[in-house]
């Protein structure tokens, strides 16, 4: 019923907002941060520094997209993986840029575990993997 949706809804509404209360994760805490943003694609220094900035950070950026949404506008995503403070310092730099609007960042706590194994027909060897803690 509607009732129950609605209920569902607020509780889901009354989760979020007490997770967003708690204490930001140590500066130093491994996480992968998910970034998106509206960006003014007509400003053509803009989309420069943001290619700069990007190419910058090339060992921390996992993914990147970018949505046209009408023939100026995009929808941009990052996704960037390291310390807390390293990713929200390059997510405040691009919310600050002229021409960006809607800036989010999502954190997820994240660590990296060294494992020793084959696949398929190789030989056993160790590397590491991303693994996605419960908390910060």
């Amino acid at each position: 019923s509607a009732a129950v949706a609605n209920r569902s809804e607020a509780i889901r509404d009354l989760v979020r907002r007490g997770l967003n209360a708690l204490p930001p994760p140590e500066a130093e805490a491994d996480c992968v941060g998910v970034i998106s943003c509206a960006v003014d694609q007509s400003m053509s220094e803009l989309s420069r520094r943001i290619r700069l900035a990007r190419m910058g950070r090339h060992d921390e950026i996992m993914f990147t997209a970018s949505v046209p949404v009408n023939h100026s506008e995009t929808i941009d995503i990052v996704i960037v993986h390291g310390p807390v403070a390293r990713v929200g310092d390059y997510a405040r730099e691009l919310f600050q840029e002229r021409g960006v609007r809607h800036g989010a960042l999502s954190l997820t706590p994240v660590a990296e575990v060294a494992e020793f194994h084959a696949h398929g027909n190789e030989a056993p060897h160790s590397h590491s993997h991303i693994q996605i803690k419960a908390s910060f």
